[in-house]
């Protein structure tokens, strides 16, 4: 790229010239040195020393902010650091995703790629659309997490009672040593467009999507229940997705600048490693309230152990009528807690007997399953 052009565009992204060292910055916005030092690398941008000229009037207005909102008592000081942090992880990915697809378009396109000015015009003319676009999102989001703080009020929003649920694509690593990188792009944007719809259409939240699998949380055990099995049905109906797996635990979460962590998560982890193919596990918690609903069947299985858990008993979850043997609901209260043998399930519905090898998994806590 040309000097010129690059210069052109860094002053359109950046909302002006870089004229301020990081000093600067802090004397202009009023507050400690260090202070900006250490929410500058929060947010995951490379180091400046202290007398590079790097910062603009943006990045001074940007502080202010910051520093008038935790003199409001709206962001505790304390917390700062962490909610920058978070910030720029989330921002920095969509940012990736905008320049590549730019860069694309340039590639695809010889007389455009060969006009720096028209490059220059093209990023002037889509900036303002995308900041509209995301904040238009951001809203709609805000608006809607919003009422259901409104809803919970008597719970607390860090920590709540949620269904945690974890979906993934059986035998990923294999089809990765199979398959090209367009081959598995299309994977996994199919992948990631059936499980998007699938959870907003039944009011659930993706947490995230990390190749392969998705972690997303719920309000409602039905809603949960109808997100896992139709995920499980649709991708086993699609002859150009792998079989997907679900595994459910219900309980109180913690949550975190957008995450969730805890116990409940971890147990949804180790019964996503246990399901096989095609199928969904739930807890004992989560199986309970569904085995009270007409529309699921949940037949436990014999108690495994995977690590963390001695005794893991998870239940296999159904849409009623497709299970050869429907338990009493006396059976079935005693099967979920412990106090009678489970049928051995011929049908391939359970999960085999024994753990899951246990090692390390991208994006959280249990093994990779390659089946």
């Amino acid at each position: 790229m040309d000097d010129a052009l690059a210069r052109r565009l860094e002053r359109i992204l950046l909302d002006g010239k870089r004229k301020y060292t990081r000093l600067q910055v802090a004397e202009k916005a009023g507050v400690p040195p260090e202070r900006t030092k250490r929410l500058w690398r929060a947010l995951g941008l490379a180091t400046a020393a202290d007398d590079e000229v790097v910062f603009t009037d943006a990045d001074v207005e940007a502080v202010r902010i910051v520093d008038r909102l935790v003199t409001a008592g709206l962001l505790d000081e304390d917390l700062e650091t962490s909610v920058a942090r978070a910030v720029g992880l989330h921002l920095s990915r969509l940012a990736e995703w905008q320049a590549d697809l730019l860069w694309s378009l340039v590639a695809d396109n010889p007389k455009l790629a060969g006009d720096e000015r028209r490059i220059g015009k093209l990023v002037e003319s889509v900036l303002p659309e995308l900041e509209q676009v995301q904040n238009f999102v951001w809203r709609r989001h805000l608006a809607a997490y919003s009422a259901r703080l409104l809803t919970a009020a008597d719970e607390e929003p860090e920590s709540r009672t949620e269904v945690v649920g974890f979906a993934d694509m059986v035998g990923y690593t294999r089809m990765t040593r199979r398959v090209d990188e367009d081959a598995l792009s299309a994977v996994l944007e199919r992948f990631e467009a059936l499980a998007s719809d699938i959870i907003a259409e039944r009011h659930g939240r993706i947490v995230k999507m990390i190749g392969d699998e998705v972690l997303f949380v719920c309000d409602e055990p039905a809603a949960a229940a109808e997100i896992a099995l139709t995920l499980a049905e649709r991708a086993g109906d699609d002859e150009k997705l792998p079989h997907v797996r679900v595994g459910m635990a219900a309980g109180r979460v913690l949550g975190r600048f957008g995450d969730v962590y805890g116990s409940v998560v971890n147990l949804a982890s180790r019964l996503t490693s246990l399901a096989r193919p095609g199928t969904v596990l739930v807890d004992r918690e989560l199986g309970r309230d569904l085995a009270e609903l007409d529309d699921y069947d949940v037949r436990s299985r014999r108690a495994t152990s995977v690590r963390g858990y001695s005794r893991l008993r998870p239940g296999v979850l159904r849409r009623a009528g497709t299970s050869r043997r429907i338990p009493s609901g006396q059976q079935l209260a005693a099967e979920l807690l412990g106090l009678s043998r489970p049928e051995h399930d011929t049908r391939g519905g359970d999960a085999p007997e024994g753990g899951a090898s246990e090692g390390s998994a991208s994006g959280r806590d249990t093994a990779e399953r390659d089946d």
